[in-house]
């Protein structure tokens, strides 16, 4: 619909504005450079966090990858960060925040969105495959740790040549969330990262417990 400058501290980007008729959502893209009719552009796509790319959460490590995939964008000169409007791993904020509720309480971010009635992740990115197409891309090279996103873009004829790992450091707060990541969702990251006492075995948990607790409250 439109688009404008935003100077950042990593340089200007351009602000790209999309509206659509499938979720009626604002999605966006944060482009840098000529990228039209290019191939193997540096591309990530984001799913908005509120809570980590606005407020600086340290639960997970959404934040910290948009920064680093503003500047890796900066330092080649070119490159788009694909914006989706799909909270919480598409579950949205206020669900996300009963999410973190169950993860207070110790069960991890798979467990805590099933027992809420959600996928363990419910983003699609079909629109994403949209907004590279409206902006001539032809191939890309892909920031992320994510093998789901890698496939679930190819399905949608993205050409992803190269994936460009996006790690961010692991603290006391993330180092549960990360490592689920890893175990539980495919995800690529170094186990080397995490603490010797963040790499004991997981016991299982099972979804009754926090039923039956809720029923006997």
């Amino acid at each position: 619909m439109t688009s404008g400058r935003i100077p950042t501290e990593h340089g200007d980007f351009q602000l790209v504005y999309y509206t659509n008729t499938l979720d009626n959502k604002e999605h966006l893209a944060f482009c840098m450079g000529d990228v039209s009719n290019c191939e193997d552009v540096l591309v990530r796509v984001h799913s908005e966090c509120f809570t980590g790319d606005v407020m600086g959460s340290r639960r997970c490590d959404c934040g910290e990858q948009l920064q680093r995939s503003m500047a890796m964008v900066a330092s080649e000169g070119k490159g788009v960060i694909v914006y989706l409007r799909q909270e919480g791993r598409g579950i949205g904020l206020m669900a996300k925040l009963d999410a973190y509720n169950l993860q207070d309480q110790g069960y991890d971010t798979v467990d805590a969105n099933l027992m809420l009635g959600h996928q363990a992740d419910a983003r699609e990115y079909s629109l994403a495959a949209c907004i590279l197409e409206e902006l001539g891309i032809k191939s890309v090279r892909l920031m992320t740790n994510n093998p789901l996103k890698i496939s679930a873009l190819q399905s949608e004829g993205v050409i992803v040549n190269t994936r460009v790992s996006l790690e961010a450091p692991v603290n006391a707060d993330n180092e549960a969330y990360l490592l689920t990541k890893v175990r539980r969702m495919d995800h690529m990251l170094p186990l080397q990262s995490f603490t010797p006492a963040g790499l004991k075995p997981v016991p299982p948990v099972f979804v009754r417990d926090v039923h039956d607790s809720q029923s006997a409250n």
